[in-house]
């Protein structure tokens, strides 16, 4: 097949270090064209592929500083604009730039799948009701129950390229949180948690200017020796973090669509306690390689309770449901049941 993938600008692909989307986009990307896929991806000229690469700008925009990171800058259009107007060179248009890509996705001859990378909320729902050329692939069961009444074709868990990744059976005793430092991402629950029983967090994050506020009223006070922010790190240093924590901690107080930074931690044999909200008890096999909790307190009980946990299952558990070939394959699925209708996925 001749595929587009068309990826957000705002950072490489993969990313230099925090990029949730472009870290699958650069795992799909990957594995399609190793499958012998003619694959073309629109990205930041800093980007790193084995595909063909197109590109509108040569560096990530969060890179450049570019206004409006997020929103209709005149870069993010300029890319999507360029591979629609090549359309008629692909059988199949992967799009992973949500709403901002409908109005050029919605009129394109070419067949579209957009994967939805963010929540569907009550604000956004309209425009993809509206909008609904582009075949859309929810990446949870969670998700996908917010996807009544749009042309849904189906779930594709997320997948990473983590053969590589690190593992240790032994761990050096702390807490990791890994991310962004904003109140749905619920950092001060970890932090509660760290403290009381006092045991030392790491707090690998980034912290934009929107979330200052929070940070400066949950976050900045409660730092110390005990509860370190080391702000965001590349992969390399993050998987190493990963890999000798004693647990990871997800406490997001909100339906988040997918957490990639659950199966890393699990690939490098890091047990993951999280929030049940969303996906979460959708990534975490409860007991097995992490626990599923309410609220804070049940958070403290399973730490204390971590060691029950067998970190090489935790690699093995996510290797198997969560790698890039298993995502692909289901991507694949998706493409060969648009071209061909009388398919199943």
């Amino acid at each position: 097949m001749k595929i587009a993938q068309i990826a957000p600008l705002i950072e490489s692909v993969p990313p230099k270090k925090y990029g949730g989307s472009e870290r699958v986009v650069h795992a799909l990307t990957e594995e399609l064209v190793k499958r012998g896929h003619d694959v073309t991806l629109f990205a930041s000229g800093d980007s790193q592929t084995s595909a063909k690469l197109i590109s509108v700008y040569h560096r990530a925009l969060r890179d450049a500083k570019t206004k409006d990171l997020y929103g209709p800058n005149v870069l993010t259009m300029l890319n999507i604009g360029l591979a629609y107007s090549k359309s008629d060179e692909f059988d199949i248009i992967h799009d992973h730039n949500g709403h901002l890509s409908l109005p050029t996705a919605n009129i394109s001859l070419t067949p579209v799948v957009m994967t939805l990378h963010g929540p569907l909320t009550s604000e956004n729902r309209r425009i993809f009701q509206t909008l609904s050329n582009p075949h859309f692939v929810t990446i949870s069961k969670s998700q996908a129950q917010t996807a009544q009444g749009l042309n849904h074709i189906g779930t594709v868990y997320n997948g990473l390229e983590m053969e590589d990744y690190p593992f240790s059976k032994k761990d050096k005793g702390y807490l990791l949180f890994v991310g962004r430092i904003s109140l749905e991402k619920g950092v001060h629950f970890a932090i509660e948690a760290a403290q009381y029983l006092n045991l030392p967090l790491i707090i690998a994050a980034k912290l934009e200017r929107v979330d200052m506020q929070y940070f400066n009223e949950y976050v900045g006070p409660q730092l110390s020796e005990q509860i370190k922010w080391i702000g965001e790190v590349d992969e390399k240093a993050r998987n190493k973090l990963y890999s000798e924590a004693l647990c990871f901690l997800h406490p997001a107080n909100w339906k988040e669509p997918f957490g990639l930074t659950m199966i890393e931690a699990m690939a490098c044999g890091c047990p993951v306690v999280g929030f049940n909200q969303g996906s979460v008890p959708e990534i975490i096999q409860n007991n097995q390689t992490g626990f599923v909790v309410e609220d804070t307190e049940e958070m403290i009980e399973a730490i204390s309770n971590i060691k029950s946990i067998d970190r090489q299952a935790c690699r093995d558990y996510v290797l198997k449901n969560f790698s890039a070939t298993k995502m692909t394959d289901g991507y694949e699925k998706v493409y060969q049941t648009i071209l061909n209708p009388t398919s199943t996925i």
